[in-house]
Protein backbone atom coordinates (compact mmCIF):
# COMPACT_ATOMS: atom_id res chain seq x y z
CA UNK A 1 0.00 0.00 0.00
CA UNK A 2 1.41 3.20 -0.62
CA UNK A 3 2.01 5.69 1.82
CA UNK A 4 -0.47 8.22 2.36
CA UNK A 5 0.85 11.89 3.62
CA UNK A 6 -2.12 13.09 6.02
CA UNK A 7 -1.04 16.76 6.08
CA UNK A 8 -1.64 16.60 2.02
CA UNK A 9 -4.49 15.14 2.62
CA UNK A 10 -5.56 17.97 4.43
CA UNK A 11 -4.12 20.85 2.61
CA UNK A 12 -1.84 21.89 5.54
CA UNK A 13 1.73 22.44 6.44
CA UNK A 14 3.25 20.58 9.10
CA UNK A 15 3.05 23.11 11.88
CA UNK A 16 -0.23 23.79 10.95
CA UNK A 17 -1.93 24.32 14.68
CA UNK A 18 -5.17 22.14 15.94
CA UNK A 19 -7.82 25.08 14.93
CA UNK A 20 -5.88 24.65 11.22
CA UNK A 21 -6.46 20.90 11.51
CA UNK A 22 -9.98 21.34 12.22
CA UNK A 23 -10.66 23.62 9.73
CA UNK A 24 -9.12 22.17 6.97
CA UNK A 25 -11.02 18.43 7.43
CA UNK A 26 -14.56 20.41 7.88
CA UNK A 27 -13.54 21.82 4.34
CA UNK A 28 -12.09 18.65 2.98
CA UNK A 29 -15.22 16.87 4.45
CA UNK A 30 -18.17 18.70 2.99
CA UNK A 31 -16.33 18.48 -0.24
CA UNK A 32 -15.94 14.90 -0.55
CA UNK A 33 -18.93 13.85 1.56
CA UNK A 34 -21.34 11.10 -0.18
CA UNK A 35 -24.38 13.15 -0.09
CA UNK A 36 -22.69 16.11 -1.99
CA UNK A 37 -21.08 13.27 -4.39
CA UNK A 38 -23.21 10.25 -4.93
CA UNK A 39 -22.62 7.38 -6.66
CA UNK A 40 -18.76 8.97 -7.38
CA UNK A 41 -16.52 6.14 -5.66
CA UNK A 42 -13.42 8.32 -6.52
CA UNK A 43 -15.28 11.18 -3.75
CA UNK A 44 -15.70 8.23 -1.20
CA UNK A 45 -12.23 7.45 -1.52
CA UNK A 46 -11.31 11.30 -0.72
CA UNK A 47 -13.75 11.04 2.06
CA UNK A 48 -12.59 8.18 3.52
CA UNK A 49 -8.73 9.41 3.65
CA UNK A 50 -10.13 12.68 4.69
CA UNK A 51 -11.45 10.88 7.84
CA UNK A 52 -8.29 8.66 8.79
CA UNK A 53 -6.09 12.19 8.14
CA UNK A 54 -8.17 13.45 10.63
CA UNK A 55 -8.26 10.96 13.18
CA UNK A 56 -4.34 10.93 13.62
CA UNK A 57 -3.78 14.45 13.33
CA UNK A 58 -6.44 15.99 15.22
CA UNK A 59 -4.81 13.87 18.35
CA UNK A 60 -2.02 15.55 19.35
CA UNK A 61 -0.35 11.74 20.93
CA UNK A 62 -0.92 10.13 17.57
CA UNK A 63 0.14 13.51 15.52
CA UNK A 64 4.26 13.45 17.48
CA UNK A 65 4.09 9.75 16.60
CA UNK A 66 2.81 9.95 13.26
CA UNK A 67 5.39 12.53 12.63
CA UNK A 68 8.04 10.66 13.84
CA UNK A 69 7.78 7.13 12.49
CA UNK A 70 4.94 7.74 9.40
CA UNK A 71 3.23 4.81 8.33
CA UNK A 72 4.56 2.88 11.23
CA UNK A 73 2.83 5.45 13.80
CA UNK A 74 0.43 2.97 15.61
CA UNK A 75 3.55 0.69 16.63
CA UNK A 76 6.28 4.07 17.93
CA UNK A 77 5.86 2.49 20.98
CA UNK A 78 7.21 -0.73 19.88
CA UNK A 79 10.17 0.73 17.56
CA UNK A 80 11.17 3.15 20.44
CA UNK A 81 11.34 0.53 22.92
CA UNK A 82 13.11 -2.10 20.24
CA UNK A 83 15.74 1.08 19.50
CA UNK A 84 16.50 1.89 23.05
CA UNK A 85 17.46 -2.20 23.79
CA UNK A 86 19.59 -2.23 20.68
CA UNK A 87 21.60 1.19 22.30
CA UNK A 88 21.56 -0.75 26.05
CA UNK A 89 23.12 -3.69 23.77
CA UNK A 90 25.93 -2.42 22.04
CA UNK A 91 26.68 0.23 25.17
CA UNK A 92 26.81 -3.05 27.41
CA UNK A 93 29.50 -4.34 24.44
CA UNK A 94 31.39 -1.85 24.38
CA UNK A 95 31.79 -1.48 28.54
CA UNK A 96 32.54 -4.95 29.03
CA UNK A 97 34.41 -5.99 26.30
CA UNK A 98 35.49 -3.05 24.41
CA UNK A 99 39.21 -3.07 25.77
CA UNK A 100 39.64 -6.73 25.14
CA UNK A 101 42.86 -8.04 23.58
CA UNK A 102 42.22 -11.80 23.89
CA UNK A 103 40.45 -14.47 22.96
CA UNK A 104 36.59 -13.17 23.11
CA UNK A 105 35.11 -15.91 20.39
CA UNK A 106 33.20 -17.70 23.68
CA UNK A 107 32.18 -14.29 24.24
CA UNK A 108 31.07 -13.04 21.11
CA UNK A 109 28.72 -16.12 20.91
CA UNK A 110 27.50 -15.40 24.27
CA UNK A 111 26.21 -12.21 22.93
CA UNK A 112 25.32 -13.61 19.37
CA UNK A 113 22.83 -15.90 20.96
CA UNK A 114 21.30 -13.76 23.54
CA UNK A 115 21.01 -10.58 20.85
CA UNK A 116 19.62 -12.32 17.92
CA UNK A 117 22.97 -13.55 15.58
CA UNK A 118 22.05 -17.26 16.28
CA UNK A 119 26.03 -18.12 16.02
CA UNK A 120 29.33 -16.65 15.55
CA UNK A 121 29.04 -15.04 11.95
CA UNK A 122 25.64 -14.90 12.25
CA UNK A 123 23.46 -11.84 11.35
CA UNK A 124 21.02 -10.05 13.66
CA UNK A 125 17.16 -10.16 13.19
CA UNK A 126 15.63 -6.97 12.48
CA UNK A 127 12.40 -6.10 14.34
CA UNK A 128 8.76 -7.29 12.59
CA UNK A 129 6.18 -4.85 13.25
CA UNK A 130 2.69 -5.21 11.97
CA UNK A 131 2.18 -2.89 9.22
CA UNK A 132 -0.82 0.75 10.11
CA UNK A 133 -4.25 -0.43 10.49
CA UNK A 134 -6.68 1.49 8.06
CA UNK A 135 -10.46 2.85 8.50
CA UNK A 136 -12.84 3.51 5.94
CA UNK A 137 -16.49 4.45 6.74
CA UNK A 138 -19.00 2.72 3.92
CA UNK A 139 -22.45 5.29 4.12
CA UNK A 140 -25.42 2.46 2.66
CA UNK A 141 -29.17 3.03 2.74
CA UNK A 142 -31.22 1.20 5.23
CA UNK A 143 -32.71 -0.94 2.42
CA UNK A 144 -29.47 -2.03 1.15
CA UNK A 145 -28.83 -3.93 3.65
CA UNK A 146 -32.64 -5.85 3.97
CA UNK A 147 -30.85 -8.45 2.60
CA UNK A 148 -27.07 -9.49 2.23
CA UNK A 149 -25.42 -8.25 -0.99
CA UNK A 150 -21.98 -7.98 -2.79
CA UNK A 151 -20.25 -4.26 -2.69
CA UNK A 152 -16.72 -3.55 -4.29
CA UNK A 153 -14.60 -0.65 -2.19
CA UNK A 154 -11.47 1.42 -3.51
CA UNK A 155 -9.21 1.97 -0.59
CA UNK A 156 -5.74 3.69 -0.72
CA UNK A 157 -6.19 2.76 -4.41
CA UNK A 158 -6.77 -1.04 -4.74
CA UNK A 159 -10.57 -2.62 -5.25
CA UNK A 160 -11.73 -4.97 -2.19
CA UNK A 161 -14.91 -7.16 -2.68
CA UNK A 162 -16.85 -7.69 0.02
CA UNK A 163 -20.34 -9.36 1.36
CA UNK A 164 -22.19 -7.30 3.26
CA UNK A 165 -24.49 -8.93 5.87
CA UNK A 166 -28.48 -9.08 5.92
CA UNK A 167 -28.76 -6.96 9.41
CA UNK A 168 -25.65 -5.04 9.57
CA UNK A 169 -25.87 -2.03 12.22
CA UNK A 170 -25.36 1.62 11.53
CA UNK A 171 -22.00 2.39 13.61
CA UNK A 172 -21.39 -1.12 13.34
CA UNK A 173 -17.18 -1.97 12.06
CA UNK A 174 -15.89 -5.63 10.81
CA UNK A 175 -12.24 -6.30 10.14
CA UNK A 176 -10.59 -7.40 6.71
CA UNK A 177 -7.64 -8.87 8.04
CA UNK A 178 -4.50 -8.16 5.32
CA UNK A 179 -5.21 -5.04 3.72
CA UNK A 180 -3.77 -2.57 5.76
CA UNK A 181 -0.53 -0.69 5.71
CA UNK A 182 3.05 -3.04 4.64
CA UNK A 183 4.43 -4.78 7.91
CA UNK A 184 7.96 -3.20 8.90
CA UNK A 185 10.64 -5.67 8.57
CA UNK A 186 9.04 -8.27 7.13
CA UNK A 187 6.50 -8.14 9.78
CA UNK A 188 2.48 -8.62 8.37
CA UNK A 189 0.41 -6.43 6.74
CA UNK A 190 -2.27 -4.02 8.97
CA UNK A 191 -5.88 -4.49 8.89
CA UNK A 192 -8.44 -2.91 7.56
CA UNK A 193 -11.51 -1.61 9.49
CA UNK A 194 -14.78 -0.39 7.72
CA UNK A 195 -17.13 0.89 9.89
CA UNK A 196 -21.01 1.26 8.59
CA UNK A 197 -23.14 4.62 8.30
CA UNK A 198 -26.78 3.78 7.66
CA UNK A 199 -28.95 5.37 6.37
CA UNK A 200 -32.50 5.31 7.49
CA UNK A 201 -34.90 6.30 4.02
CA UNK A 202 -37.62 4.50 4.73
CA UNK A 203 -40.69 5.74 7.01
CA UNK A 204 -40.14 3.09 9.91
CA UNK A 205 -37.91 3.37 13.09
CA UNK A 206 -35.42 0.41 13.54
CA UNK A 207 -34.50 -0.43 17.02
CA UNK A 208 -32.20 -2.98 16.50
CA UNK A 209 -34.06 -5.76 14.28
CA UNK A 210 -37.11 -4.47 15.22
CA UNK A 211 -39.60 -2.09 13.53
CA UNK A 212 -41.73 0.81 14.54
CA UNK A 213 -44.42 2.22 11.97
CA UNK A 214 -47.54 4.81 12.94
CA UNK A 215 -50.71 3.89 10.73
CA UNK A 216 -53.51 6.44 10.55
CA UNK A 217 -56.80 4.91 11.58
CA UNK A 218 -60.19 6.73 10.71
CA UNK A 219 -62.60 6.99 13.48
CA UNK A 220 -64.96 4.92 12.06
CA UNK A 221 -63.09 1.97 11.65
CA UNK A 222 -61.73 2.49 14.92
CA UNK A 223 -65.36 2.78 16.20
CA UNK A 224 -66.70 0.04 14.41
CA UNK A 225 -63.66 -1.99 13.39
CA UNK A 226 -62.91 -3.41 10.08
CA UNK A 227 -59.90 -4.73 7.93
CA UNK A 228 -56.61 -2.67 6.49
CA UNK A 229 -53.88 -3.10 4.94
CA UNK A 230 -50.64 -1.19 5.99
CA UNK A 231 -47.15 -1.33 4.90
CA UNK A 232 -44.59 -3.33 5.78
CA UNK A 233 -40.83 -3.39 5.03
CA UNK A 234 -40.83 -5.36 1.64
CA UNK A 235 -44.72 -6.23 1.51
CA UNK A 236 -48.19 -5.40 2.71
CA UNK A 237 -49.67 -6.83 5.48
CA UNK A 238 -53.75 -6.85 6.41
CA UNK A 239 -54.90 -6.36 9.34
CA UNK A 240 -58.07 -6.83 11.20
CA UNK A 241 -58.52 -4.12 13.25
CA UNK A 242 -60.88 -4.35 16.60
CA UNK A 243 -64.24 -2.58 17.09
CA UNK A 244 -63.45 0.14 19.41
CA UNK A 245 -59.91 0.54 19.09
CA UNK A 246 -58.21 3.19 21.05
CA UNK A 247 -55.78 5.61 20.05
CA UNK A 248 -52.06 4.96 20.43
CA UNK A 249 -53.22 1.13 20.39
CA UNK A 250 -50.14 -0.68 19.19
CA UNK A 251 -49.76 -4.20 17.24
CA UNK A 252 -46.95 -6.52 17.12
CA UNK A 253 -46.38 -8.49 14.21
CA UNK A 254 -44.08 -11.27 15.15
CA UNK A 255 -41.25 -12.19 12.80
CA UNK A 256 -42.10 -9.39 10.28
CA UNK A 257 -39.44 -6.87 11.20
CA UNK A 258 -35.89 -6.57 9.81
CA UNK A 259 -33.27 -9.75 9.51
CA UNK A 260 -30.90 -10.24 12.36
CA UNK A 261 -27.44 -9.80 11.73
CA UNK A 262 -25.48 -13.51 10.98
CA UNK A 263 -28.79 -15.38 12.09
CA UNK A 264 -29.89 -16.64 8.80
CA UNK A 265 -34.07 -16.44 8.30
CA UNK A 266 -33.98 -14.94 12.07
CA UNK A 267 -36.43 -11.39 11.71
CA UNK A 268 -37.26 -9.40 14.42
CA UNK A 269 -41.24 -7.91 14.96
CA UNK A 270 -42.91 -5.60 13.54
CA UNK A 271 -44.71 -3.25 15.59
CA UNK A 272 -47.93 -1.02 14.43
CA UNK A 273 -49.44 2.48 16.44
CA UNK A 274 -52.51 3.22 15.42
CA UNK A 275 -53.41 6.80 15.75
CA UNK A 276 -57.01 7.44 15.02
CA UNK A 277 -57.59 10.40 13.18
CA UNK A 278 -60.78 12.46 14.26
CA UNK A 279 -62.51 13.94 11.20
CA UNK A 280 -62.77 17.64 10.31
CA UNK A 281 -65.08 20.13 8.58
CA UNK A 282 -68.61 18.07 8.32
CA UNK A 283 -71.26 18.61 7.07
CA UNK A 284 -74.74 19.53 8.71
CA UNK A 285 -75.90 15.89 8.07
CA UNK A 286 -72.89 14.73 9.52
CA UNK A 287 -73.36 16.59 12.52
CA UNK A 288 -76.89 15.96 13.20
CA UNK A 289 -75.76 12.41 13.24
CA UNK A 290 -72.89 12.96 15.65
CA UNK A 291 -75.33 14.71 18.03
CA UNK A 292 -77.69 11.83 17.68
CA UNK A 293 -75.05 9.25 18.49
CA UNK A 294 -74.01 11.77 21.74
CA UNK A 295 -77.36 11.68 23.02
CA UNK A 296 -77.80 7.75 22.33
CA UNK A 297 -74.64 7.45 24.03
CA UNK A 298 -75.19 8.96 27.59
CA UNK A 299 -79.00 8.27 27.35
Amino acid sequence: MAFIDYYKVLDIPKNATEQDIKKAYRKQARKYHPDVNPNDPEAQHKFQEVNEANEVLSNPENRKKYDKHGKDWKHADDIDRANKQQQYQRHAQQQDFGGFDGDASGYSDFFESMFGGGGRGGQRRSAQYKGQDFNASLQINLTDVYTSQKQTLTVNGKNIRLTIPAGVEDGQTIKIKGYGGEGAGGGPKGDLYITFRIHNNTQFKKDKSDLHHTVHLDLYTAVLGGDITVDAFKSKVKLKVKPGTQNNTKVKLKGKGFPKYKKEDSFGDFYITYLVSIPEKLSEKEKELFEELAKLHTS
